[in-house]
């Protein structure tokens, strides 16, 4: 494994292996339960490293540290001073340019660490631009659960307004963050920055329940038809596994709970059924068939609830480079 070619989170958990339970535990109290869940994936995929690759990360992470000290006890030109005593010019430079970038803050990056509930508390009754606006700098589950829970006629607007964003100004970010005051946090950044758009919005949708869904997308159907098409286009539903190959689909069955694969088919299509039984073995498909005979009176609900489970099994997958997905029915392979 070469350093040099490590991701940031791939270094980060590198020298938590390193400094062994003890000490790595004293640093997850410090951390978030997103970052502690981000590092703890990162830490169980990590593998071997060997001790020479070990010694290279940690001399970064050194390095780093004594950046971070010099420019918040002495400043810019403190720190440039020393780093370049410590390490050269070059070496000094690198560093200073890293951390100038990991000290920008995102906007309304307080968003991240407040519960979905807190964020809608506050959103709820604004605008559907302005909730637009925030829920772009959020994580997509975040954005997806605040959707879920506006009254019907909101959902639309928010998910419109999301969809058709493309920059925004500082100006027009500090506005929303002093109409809002206590709850934002100050905006370093003086780029235009790109946030929403369509890609952002599938995503939002990909983590919505089926039942919202179903609802936003008839509704936005209603008022802009073409633009509920390319955000579909951009989404992975549980009626693509069609347009899936038969290894990536036996290897998605076998993670899902069977139990979620009859309720999931329970308001598919013959094509869809036809589709998980011929890559099953024979005896598992008889299974499956008895217990859809079986199975009656289910809920819509209960069968949205299974297939979005099993949506969410693809795109773990997906993620982890385990199956190919093909989005919306097109040919673009995402691997």
């Amino acid at each position: 494994m070469d350093t040099n070619k490590l991701l940031p989170e791939q270094k980060a958990a590198a020298v938590i292996v390193s400094l062994g339970a003890d000490k790595a535990s004293k640093i997850y109290k410090h951390l978030s339960e997103s970052d502690i869940e981000k590092l703890t994936i990162e830490v169980a995929k990590l593998g071997h490293i060997s001790p020479e690759q070990t010694e290279s990360v940690l001399d970064e992470f050194y390095k780093t540290c004594v950046t971070q000290k010099v420019v918040t006890d002495g400043g810019m030109e403190y720190a440039r001073t020393v780093l370049e005593k410590a390490f050269g010019e070059s070496t000094a430079q690198n560093l200073l340019d890293k951390l100038s970038n990991s000290m920008k803050t995102r906007p309304f990056e307080f968003i991240r660490k407040n519960s979905v509930k807190t964020l809608y508390s506050f959103l709820q009754y604004e605008r559907p631009q302005t909730i637009a606006l925030v829920l772009s700098y959020a994580e997509p589950d975040q954005a997806a659960s605040v959707i879920s829970e506006l009254p019907k006629e909101k959902r639309i607007k928010v998910v419109e307004s999301v969809a058709k964003m493309e920059s925004v100004s500082p100006e027009a970010v500090k506005i929303v963050e002093e109409s809002l005051k206590k709850k934002f946090q100050n905006i370093l950044t003086t780029d235009f920055t790109t946030i929403g758009g369509i890609d952002y919005v599938a995503d939002v949708m990909n983590h919505m329940d089926r039942g919202n869904e179903k609802y936003i997308f008839d509704e936005l159907g209603k008022e802009n038809e073409e633009l509920a098409d390319t955000i579909r286009k951009k989404m992975f539903v549980f009626e693509d596994i069609v347009s899936m190959d038969n290894r990536s689909i036996q290897r998605f069955i076998r993670e899902c709970d069977i139990k979620d694969i009859v309720y999931a088919l329970k308001g598919s299509e013959d094509n869809i059924k036809e589709l998980i039984f011929s890559n099953v073995s024979s005896r598992m498909a008889e299974s499956i068939k008895s217990d859809l005979e079986i199975t009656v009176n289910v809920r819509l609900r209960d069968v949205e609830e299974a297939q979005q489970r099993i949506v969410g099994v693809i795109r773990r997958l997906e993620e982890a480079g385990e199956l190919i997905i093909v989005k919306g029915g097109k040919d673009e392979i995402i691997v």
